[in-house]
């Protein structure tokens, strides 16, 4: 079995410790069952299962470390991989930037476990596969779709003290409807801990209408247009910002968040007053670990409040360089917004472009933040509050500093890509090219 309890996975960690010889040593036990099915022109093509379980160990000696990793737990396979580590350690040059390993932490319980995602099995699913296809079959549609679930733990525990554990759970679905003649497309994600929130088909009627009202597309020309982001998109783009709030990157001028000549813009006023954004471990809709890769305890931070940067992540050895608390990086986070549905969002506006996703984004220039991609699977130009027919795809060039300070409207937040992320209302976000792309 891949998920080991708690006391299983202590007594596995606590009897590698034992074997250790080195200064410092931290152990880390994971195990999962993942579970698939992928399906195109309506046809399944794959469905698998794995089980997995690893161990990995990593010794250190004054700032030299070693780190060998193994999927045997007898105890001389156990006693040999702590052997390697200790070798490889000894052989290894100083790491100036190495920190000690924490001690004894107190870590919240989990939240992210559902049963009914650890129950999935082969017939369920052939069945949310079915349920996908079969709609599609009946409109003479074509569904290309891929269903991932996870069940799976996390311990981890050092010669200090130190022991954390946490069991996790994910089902993570995709669906692109083509028309038959290829000119229209319609793209619809999911992602929930609880399998019992996931339902294909309702998520695939989405795609088939985006589908279906996407083909015989008219072009217009490039330009900075007002547009409604749908979650799938916001999220591609801020997650992007979200990943650059690391401190040392802005210390060291290579971020958005570095100032010219030096120092940090934290403190400062970046974004529109109405953008709060903050992680929380704990949050029912997207709940994370208790602890970060390095044993730290995970809280809830806020990064942006009013539009406010309020916090930037460190590590343990930038945090000690520079004096201050060490915080991890978030992993989920929540994007404040309003009551507004992506419908209430297109009623209120005069002239503008719905955007369904973004793809293939790069980044132009991470000091500022700017991106560049398409738009793909559904984009829709509005007109006094109605969609009035599909558009040609379009190039984008925009960084999500300029677009949160051009929000004209903050939906509802739902979950998407692990994160709770509103519709957004953007204005004068800026097209540079058309795309043969649907």
């Amino acid at each position: 079995m891949a998920i080991l309890t708690r006391e299983e996975a202590k007594k596995i960690i606590d009897k590698v410790l034992a074997f250790s010889k080195a200064d410092e040593v931290s152990v880390g036990l994971s195990g999962d069952r993942t579970g698939n099915i992928r399906y195109a022109r309506n046809s399944v093509s794959t469905s698998g299962e794995t089980s997995d379980l690893s161990l990995s160990v990593t010794s250190v000696y004054g700032k030299k470390s070693g780190t060998a990793t193994i999927n045997e737990f007898d105890d001389a396979s156990l006693e040999k991989t702590v052997r390697r580590a200790e070798e490889i350690a000894k052989l290894a040059p100083d790491n100036p930037e190495y920190v000690p390993m924490l001690g004894a932490q107190q870590y919240a319980e989990g939240k992210a476990f559902a049963q009914s995602t650890a129950d999935i099995n082969p017939e369920y699913r052939a069945q949310a596969a079915f349920n996908s296809i079969d709609p599609c079959v009946k409109k003479n549609l074509t569904a290309a779709g891929y269903m991932e679930d996870s069940a799976g733990f996390s311990a981890m525990g050092n010669n200090k003290g130190l022991f954390g554990y946490n069991k996790s759970t994910s089902v993570d679905f995709s669906i692109t409807v083509r028309t038959a003649d290829g000119k229209g497309s319609g793209y619809v994600t999911r992602d929930y801990n609880d399998a019992s929130k996931l339902n294909t088909s309702a998520a695939t009627e989405i795609a088939m209408q985006k589908a279906l009202a996407s083909a015989n597309t008219k072009a217009l020309e490039p330009g900075k247009y007002t547009v409604i982001l749908e979650p799938t998109a916001a999220a591609d783009l801020l997650l992007n910002m979200m990943r650059s709030m690391d401190a040392r990157s802005a210390d060291e001028g290579r971020s958005f968040l570095g100032k010219k000549g030096g120092g940090t813009r934290l403190g400062e006023k970046l974004f529109d007053e109405r953008i709060t954004i903050y992680s929380d471990p704990m949050n029912a809709e997207i709940p994370g670990a208790p602890y970060s890769f390095d044993g730290r305890p995970q809280e809830k931070v806020v990064w942006v409040d009013k539009g406010v940067v309020k916090n930037m992540s460190y590590s343990r050895f930038w945090a000690e360089k520079q004096g201050v608390k060490a915080t991890p990086p978030a992993g989920g986070f929540i994007f404040e917004g309003g009551n507004e549905s992506i419908a209430d969002l297109i009623k209120g506006t005069e002239k503008g472009i719905l955007v369904t996703r973004f793809w293939y984004i790069r980044a132009v220039d991470p000091q500022t933040l700017l991106y560049t991609g398409l738009t793909r699977d559904g984009t829709f130009y509005i007109e006094n509050g109605q969609i009035k027919y599909p558009v040609k795809n379009f190039r984008f060039n925009e960084s999500p500093v300029i677009m949160l300070n051009n929000v004209e409207a903050i939906g509802k937040p739902v979950r998407a890509s692990g994160s709770l992320v509103p519709p957004l209302k953007i204005r004068d976000f800026t097209f540079t090219s058309l795309s043969d792309a649907v």
